[in-house]
């Protein structure tokens, strides 16, 4: 008999959901052929375990979380159960070690299996136990880290501090520079029309140095001859006499400041500086009196006498000096 389109349809929809079923199971490890055992673990905290997480041996899937119930009686402790191959021998003293299935997350439970003892009927219990996550042992290996991170910051804190000082004082610095600067480009700008000038100068005493050089040049065409008649000179006695004398001088010199000698008294004892000048103010006076007014000081008799024998007049000249007071 033919069967509709739709018996058709549902019948291709139950088998596309058996074969999904089985597929999804077989993804996850589990074998629906094979008969497996059940055995019981009651965890304090399972850290993200669902079902379906793989049971594990030595690295081999045997199995696969089951089911996991609350006891609420017993401290909301959990109660996994697990689907173990039946021919995985398991015994007692055995462990279900909740562990982390990677570094991408996810959770296994390692089976270890003991190697002695009965062997455990289905339904049985298994020693729980957890190892210490990747995110535990990070944890427990970042904290002195963190530690020692801290104790860096509290020195890069201190260490920014004295760069902020220090900051504080270089824009001190560059803020005296910019003045600094300011007050360099408005002196410039003041003395922009002098130092065009200067330019000028140089420029032309340039011009004047290459011409002087130019007539130089003949002159030291000549020295060669003349360095040839100093060479026939006794220059280092010259030299010697010269330097000699030199040092004679700053001697004198040296008396002379130091007040040693006539000279020296002269020149630095001030109360005989002001008796000489005192002196030739006074025969200044005496000589300007003098000559407007000779007759009180000379007086003049002039006698002639004749000898009696010769055609000789003798004549008998006395001067006599009256006195040099100016006020007779």
């Amino acid at each position: 008999m033919k069967l509709s389109k739709e018996a058709k349809v549902g019948l291709l929809a139950v088998v596309a959901m058996t074969m999904l079923y089985f597929g999804f199971n077989f993804l996850k490890g589990s074998n629906l052929f094979s008969r497996s055992n059940k055995y019981l673990v009651v965890y304090d905290n399972i850290d993200g375990l669902t079902v379906s997480n793989p049971v594990v041996l030595n690295g081999l899937s045997v199995g696969r979380v089951h089911a996991i119930e609350i006891l609420q009686d017993r401290g909301n402790q959990l109660l996994v159960t697990l689907d173990i191959r039946k021919d995985i021998q398991v015994r007692r003293g055995s462990m279900a070690v909740l562990d982390d299935g990677g570094l991408l997350g996810g959770k296994v439970i390692q089976l270890q299996v003991s190697p002695s003892g009965p062997v455990l009927a289905s339904n049985d219990t298994l020693i729980a136990r957890k190892e210490a996550g990747i995110s535990a042992v990070l944890q427990e290996k970042a904290l002195p880290v963190l530690e020692q991170a801290d104790s860096l910051m509290v020195h890069l804190n201190a260490v920014a501090l004295g760069f902020k000082d220090t900051g504080a004082i270089l824009n001190q610095v560059l803020r005296n520079y910019d003045q600094t600067g300011q007050v360099l480009r408005g002196t410039l700008q003041e003395n922009r029309a002098n130092i065009a000038a200067l330019t000028a100068n140089l420029n032309q005493l340039t011009a004047s140095l290459a011409e002087t050089e130019k007539q130089l040049k003949p002159l030291l065409a000549k020295t060669n001859t003349f360095a040839d008649s100093l060479n026939a000179l006794r220059l280092g006695e010259t030299l010697t006499a010269t330097r000699q004398t030199i040092t004679e001088m700053k001697g004198l010199l040296t008396d002379i400041k130091g007040g040693d000698g006539t000279l020296g008294k002269l020149a630095t004892d001030q109360a005989l500086y002001n008796n000489i000048n005192y002196t030739l103010i006074s025969m200044n006076k005496l000589m300007t009196n003098l000559r407007e007014n000779p007759k009180r000081y000379l007086h003049f008799s002039v006698f002639g006498k004749k000898d009696k024998g010769t055609a000789e007049a003798a004549i008998d000249t006395t001067v006599q000096i009256k006195s040099l007071d100016p006020q007779q």
